[in-house]
């Protein structure tokens, strides 16, 4: 069975600018979490798929309004 994601943009600043990501996270790893930030940081199923500059991270939401 395949494992339920959620859509995630990120909102990067780079040099000045802004750019967005969009990346998938398992939907599990949100419901140990109030915060998208703290899931995105902490979660070691996220963490196992990607890296997150959170020195870079401007903003991060939710796509389609979930």
């Amino acid at each position: 069975m395949p494992k339920k994601t959620v859509r995630v943009r990120l909102v990067l600043s780079d040099g000045g600018g802004f750019h967005d990501e969009e990346v998938d996270i398992p939907t599990a790893s949100l419901e140990g979490y109030d915060r998208l930030i703290d899931c995105l940081r902490e979660d070691p199923a996220v963490l196992r798929q990607l890296h997150v500059d959170v020195d870079r991270l401007s903003a991060a939401y939710l796509v389609g309004g979930s």
